[in-house]
């Protein structure tokens, strides 16, 4: 396993999006994991710079779909038309078919359509007209929400929440990096950006990591953790079976990306709040601590003890 293409990756990221190295770490991760990544930020931050700068890094096939309320399922899954010269329908492909699909502002369009994105999200397949077909290898989801502002937007239900592996948040730069970004040489442009690994290459590190070897003390470890979002006082809502495996797919990344081939209880303890803290939800007594849901996940932590490896 070469694991300088991974630094490769997160270097070459880093020229165009500055001062983020732990996002772009966690956004690599998810993408080896083969998860699907919500970024839920404030718009001018650099979410859709970032999903372009890794498909770039990666040659993937990039499409990108702003969502407004007109957008239909059609546009996402693709329809039938009817061609007069063969006197049959034809189906054309939405947008979805391709490698990484940006799903900007997806909590702008209509229930209907963000629906339409489960099966995709979930079997990497897109049925229209009773027909299934299968998306490209591998498939990924990269989609941005404002979490302010809520006029005329449509909150993802908990059931599509689920089907993101992590919610992340870039955040406000440093005050260094706005300097260095008004002075224009902060980053290079989206263009520039090389090609790191062939889509084959990232196939091969998806399989590398899925068989990656894991102790039994870490498989405790993650389902006490789980569990204890459902026993808690703090919570009304626990992580769901599909969390827990997040956590282990993640934290399988996490190790490779460090180089290692073993998983240690710091690599689940770093993506613990972003791949549970958007499939739990505070309870009366959480809310009436002022705890935001990070300092939940934080006193999650401190409630499980980490195995002794």
């Amino acid at each position: 396993m070469d694991y300088k293409n991974l630094l490769a990756i997160k270097e070459e990221v880093g020229k165009v999006i500055q001062g983020k190295a732990d996002v772009i770490e966690k956004v690599l991760a998810a993408m080896l994991a083969g998860g699907h990544v919500l970024m839920e930020d404030i718009p001018g931050v650099g979410k859709t710079t970032l999903a372009m700068t890794f498909a770039n890094s990666m040659s993937l096939d990039y499409k990108r779909v702003q969502f407004t309320p007109d957008v239909l399922p059609s546009d996402i899954l693709g329809f039938s038309m009817y061609n007069a010269g063969t006197k049959e329908f034809e189906y054309r492909e939405g947008a979805v078919f391709c490698n990484l699909f940006l799903a900007d502002e997806i909590n702008r369009t209509s229930p209907k359509t963000q629906s339409a994105l489960l099966e995709v999200m979930e079997e990497g397949t897109a049925t229209v007209d009773g027909v299934t077909r299968a998306l490209p290898d591998p498939f990924i989801v990269i989609a941005t929400e404002n979490p302010y502002g809520s006029s005329g937007t449509q909150m993802l239900p908990e059931s599509q929440l689920d089907r993101f592996m992590v919610c992340l948040s870039m955040g406000y730069p440093s005050h260094q990096d706005a300097v260095a970004i008004l002075k224009g040489n902060a980053s290079k442009p989206v263009s520039k950006v090389q090609g790191i690994i062939s889509v084959d290459d990232l196939v091969k590190l998806r399989a590398y990591v899925n068989e990656m070897y894991v102790r039994d003390e870490i498989y405790e470890y993650i389902v006490s953790l789980v569990e204890a979002t459902r026993q808690l006082d703090i919570f009304s809502m626990g992580a769901s079976p599909r969390g827990m495996i997040a956590m282990l797919r993640m934290a399988k990344a996490m190790a490779v990306i460090d180089g290692r081939d073993y998983v240690t209880a710091e690599d689940v303890q770093k993506i613990v709040a972003d791949t549970l803290g958007h499939r739990v939800k505070l309870s009366a007594r959480g809310k009436a601590q002022g705890l935001t849901v990070r300092q939940a996940m934080n006193m999650l932590l401190q409630a499980v003890v980490p195995p002794r490896m």
